[in-house]
């Protein structure tokens, strides 16, 4: 489920997203639901910034988002959480801030070598292999489809 490659190219682009896109929705037991969200309101309490949600903020680079996160916050867009699998959208404003947050400590951008790293980084703490599942869907596989289509791909969970 890793990638390791230190360069991506375009059909790796294309065949994750291609994953992301053709892929059925994964079937997610409520037992792994609530293991998820207990473990993103544990990772959120070990957050140190301030986030804020926005409607309308977005980050257009890694680095303008760094510059926030230096100064001890983070604007959480409303758009960046709109996944299907959270019972309750705070869990998606959580694992947005707690992603973007992993991005500045991996010092890694949005491109797919990037959502990689960060994906290896967050994945290393999850607490059961069916959340690593769920995070490299929402992490890597959603992400190749925004770099393969050039805009947002519906939220969906998909275990390729």
């Amino acid at each position: 489920m890793t990638l390791t490659k230190a360069k991506t190219t375009a059909s790796q682009v294309e065949t994750l997203a291609k994953l992301y896109l053709e892929g059925k929705p994964a079937e997610i037991s409520d037992e792994t639901i609530a293991q998820l969200c207990d473990w993103l309101m544990d990772e959120f309490h070990q957050l140190p910034l301030n986030l804020q949600f926005s409607d309308y903020m977005r980050y257009d680079n890694a680095e303008e988002m760094f510059a926030d996160i230096r100064k001890d916050q983070l604007w959480v867009s409303a758009q960046s959480y709109d996944s299907a699998v959270y019972p309750n959208p705070i869990y998606g404003f959580i694992f947005q801030g707690m992603h973007d947050y992993d991005h500045y400590l991996t010092g890694t951008g949005f491109s797919l070598e990037g959502e990689i790293a960060a994906y290896n980084f967050t994945a290393k703490r999850a607490p059961s292999l069916d959340i690593q599942k769920i995070l490299y869907s929402e992490i890597v596989l959603r992400s190749a489809a925004y770099l393969y289509m050039g805009h947002r791909a519906d939220p969906k969970i998909v275990f390729p």
